[in-house]
């Protein structure tokens, strides 16, 4: 069987990089991207090389970088050039090769295993040639990991930055890939790290080394998954680039410009993002049987809650399932930074449910929630979406170009998880 060549090329500091292509000036200076910091978004999303020497780090409020860099300078946001960028490189890829599956706004797997010969004399001197026309084209920078299969590729992206290609290959993978942290690999979050060095696991070699049924007995199939990962086993296809995406899951979230204290800004927060869910499942014609909640207190502390739901797109079933999982799991003792609201376990058909004879009153209820929401759709795709909403939501104050909250989106607002 041939060999896989598989590219994992990475945008090196995305958002600052698209940002400094309109300050040139400021390439050389510690920059980040980030909200006022002035508000509750004073956030680092992004930062580039420079203020990484400093030790500026993604996700920490603007206030500690700025302790860590006092010169830090800081740039808003602009998520539709983010956007535009990221559709003109994968275009880009899509003439070496149609297995091009794009992992978020700035990172892409590339399976080249057919095609690498019709550009290059080897699939280093591609991943080279490949960098150096992203950089013409665009002002950006990419590192690429080159390797035999999907997880070494991406650690390969990661070992040298900016601007570098790693091969990761049969022969020296031990080498680079064994001495790394656990947690460097793809899909070890904190948890697993913790358990894996509760093992006395600190690196993918002691990993690699530890027997499948140890793994499986701790971590059930997620243990095979490490064990496959961390011994190069792993073998996941590339996704075409014009497959059509299987939508897993359907999410809305947003961290408010000022703590919410009571349940009168709760739920109006709960509904808008409700509404969003609930309108989009029905626009890919998919069911939820799930509801999940993820609440973030002032202090970074997440939590997620997830129940069943009879399969519905109606809003207002999603809603009340995500004001029960508030109301049942919230600390009330302590204000909310952020909410999330997301339509799980997705169908296209809606599931069937048996109903008893004195249950045939709730399934009537259910045709005319259904027929109302329709009705409100049309509405509003004639008119607009301000057209009609809720007493919930007006008496907050919400209107579509004002937003009571003073919140903005952050990354990831609004996302539909495709099957990667």
């Amino acid at each position: 069987m041939k060999e896989r060549i598989i590219f994992h090329c990475d945008c090196n500091s995305f958002f600052a990089s698209v940002e400094l292509l309109s300050y040139p000036q400021l390439w050389d200076k510690p920059v980040a991207v980030g909200g006022d910091s002035q508000t509750r978004h004073g956030i680092v999303l992004a930062k580039n090389e420079a203020a990484k020497k400093y030790g500026v780090k993604t996700a920490e409020t603007l206030w500690q970088a700025r302790k860590k860099c006092p010169d830090l300078i800081v740039l808003p946001p602009h998520h539709d050039l983010y956007s535009k960028y990221s559709k003109i490189i994968n275009e880009i890829y899509t003439q070496y090769t149609d297995l091009v599956e794009p992992f978020g706004i700035d990172e892409s797997w590339l399976d080249v295993t057919n095609t690498w010969q019709l550009f290059a004399q080897s699939p280093k001197q591609l991943a080279d040639d490949l960098r150096q026309r992203i950089k013409f084209e665009t002002g950006l920078t990419i590192s690429v990991g080159v390797s035999f299969n999907k997880i070494f590729a991406k650690l390969g992206s990661d070992y040298k930055k900016p601007d570098a290609t790693t091969v990761i290959s049969q022969d020296n993978y031990k080498d680079i890939v064994y001495p790394l942290p656990v947690q460097d690999l793809i899909y070890v979050g904190k948890s697993t790290q913790s358990a894996l060095n509760d093992m006395g696991i600190r690196t993918i070699g002691q990993l690699a080394e530890i027997p499948l049924k140890t793994l499986e007995d701790r971590f059930g199939k997620h243990g095979l998954e490490l064990y496959n990962y961390a011994n190069g086993l792993e073998s996941s296809p590339v996704s075409s680039f014009y497959a059509e995406k299987e939508v897993k899951s359907v999410g809305s979230g947003n961290t408010f410009g000022h703590n919410l204290n009571t349940m009168e800004e709760i739920r109006p927060a709960l509904l808008r993002l409700s509404e969003d869910v609930g309108t989009r499942l029905r626009r890919y014609g998919m069911y939820a049987n799930g509801v999940q909640l993820t609440i973030r207190y002032p202090d970074f502390h997440t939590f997620t809650r997830q129940c069943k739901v009879p399969s519905t797109d109606i809003t207002n079933e999603i809603y009340k399932r995500a004001l029960k999982l508030f109301t049942d799991n919230r600390d009330p003792a302590i204000a909310v930074r952020a909410l999330t609201v997301t339509a799980i376990d997705l169908e296209k058909e809606k599931r069937a449910s048996q109903l008893s004879l004195f249950e045939t009153t709730v399934d009537e209820k259910h045709q005319k929630n259904e027929k109302l929401q329709a009705a409100i759709d049309r509405i509003r795709g004639k008119f607009g979406d301000a057209s009609v909403q809720s007493a919930t939501v007006m008496a907050a104050g919400y209107k579509k170009k004002q937003n009571p909250f003073g919140d903005k989106p952050e990354r990831g607002r609004r996302w539909d998880k495709n099957d990667m």
